[in-house]
């Protein structure tokens, strides 16, 4: 079969498997395919540009490892589909749509935010395709949708987590949150710390002030000056990571030396790229630490990982990778990767999975069951710190 193309499509053939890249809005392409049977599709939906790249990079990377060391399933050849939702809402639904009815993809992993993986729900749930968030905590993702799972802790486990860890690591008795006015996750991680913190200290007032910033926010002198008034013991901004950097930054440069809580979004190397030493002593939660591999599985993508990337992963790449996997073992299970139902019901009925994040069971939402992984920045580092069982 021949290429064809109406904006821009780039094929990359690797030594077992093969990688199709979408890239534009009106793409249409027959793929060509193995001689002898015919490939099995899994789409990839993530931010590779715009403001969240970073982030679906990541993940991107774990996946694409997870294909070279996974390269066939009931003995046919998998190949991924690639697209980039541009780090925006309406994209990623567009793209789902396209994944499923122009590329007729079996199952798709993604999207790096919350957001974005939220905006490709309610297509995939139409469309009856089974699809795995990596990294997307917000509860809402998996809600009211059978197709929609994913491979990391929810925000209410890992907004508790962070509330103790204020409360009981730090003594802090008063706390002061800052979020992301659009970011789903950011929202909703600052509504699960703030109760958990007020069960805490038994006292409403503990939590002295919540207040929010626009994404691409770059000048936060205003809150900080409320930040500086204030004078709380702890501050939790569940934000971007580059946005959440240059927060701490311009707050050590205004004297406030208030410890800084913040999610899983800021285990990224732009967190520590643009904070550099204004984010030294930040604590985070996160799914994964290298310096603490959670079984022979994690060992054993720790290395492969590391001679492919040339440096160490974190958790973004881990829970791709892991991503990809339930998906290779449930189409094992089911036997097949046609039939969306039972490939479903496979995914579904994951239990005790040993993941490269450690053992993920998925509860009766699709959410997994996961502990929490707190790491703190030194010396320019995420450093392990304590890993968090599931309760």
């Amino acid at each position: 079969m021949r290429v064809k193309i109406k904006n821009y499509i780039l094929i990359i053939t690797m030594a077992l498997s093969v990688m199709v890249i979408i890239n534009g809005c009106n793409i249409k392409a027959d793929i060509q395919e193995d001689s002898e049977l015919e490939v099995i599709k899994i789409g990839v939906l993530e931010p590779l540009s715009g403001a969240n790249a970073e982030g679906g990079k990541l993940e991107l990377e774990g996946i694409k490892l997870a294909n070279e060391m996974y390269p066939k399933v009931l003995g046919r050849k998998v190949q991924l589909v690639i697209a980039d939702n541009k780090s925006d809402k309406e994209t990623s639904a567009q793209l789902a749509d396209r994944l499923v009815n122009e590329y007729g993809v079996s199952a798709i992993i993604g999207s790096w935010g919350s957001g974005l993986s939220m905006g490709a729900g309610e297509v995939i749930k139409a469309a009856k395709i089974p699809m795995i968030a990596p990294s997307a905590t917000n509860p809402k993702v998996t809600k009211d949708n059978d197709y929609y799972f994913r491979a990391c802790f929810i925000d209410p486990f890992q907004g508790e987590v962070l509330a103790k860890m204020a409360y009981e690591r730090l003594e802090a008795k008063t706390a002061f949150i800052i979020y992301e006015k659009s970011n789903e996750y950011s929202q909703g991680l600052a509504v699960f710390f703030e109760n958990e913190f007020v069960k805490l200290t038994e006292k409403k007032s503990s939590v002295v002030a919540v207040t929010g910033y626009d994404q691409g926010t770059l000048d936060f002198t205003g809150i900080l000056e409320e930040v500086a008034a204030q004078d709380p013991d702890v501050i939790f901004a569940p934000g971007n990571f580059t946005e959440s950097a240059m927060l701490i930054k311009q707050a050590r440069r205004m004297g406030i030396k208030t410890d800084f809580l913040g999610g899983d979004t800021w285990e990224n190397p732009e967190f520590l790229n643009v904070g550099l030493e204004s984010v030294e002593g930040a604590m985070i939660t996160t799914s994964f630490s290298a310096e603490k591999p959670a079984n022979w599985a994690s060992r054993d993508f720790i290395s492969k990982y590391t001679k492919r990337y040339s440096r160490k992963p974190l958790s973004l790449s881990a829970l791709g990778f892991d991503s990809y996997r339930i998906i290779i073992d449930a189409i094992k299970r089911a036997g097949t990767a046609e039939d969306s139902e039972k490939l479903r019901q496979a995914i579904a009925s994951t239990q005790n999975f040993k993941g490269t994040t450690g053992k993920i069971s998925l509860d009766k939402n699709g959410d997994a069951i996961k502990d929490v992984v707190v790491l703190k920045v030194k010396n320019g580092k995420f450093v392990y710190q304590t890993t968090v069982r599931y309760k």
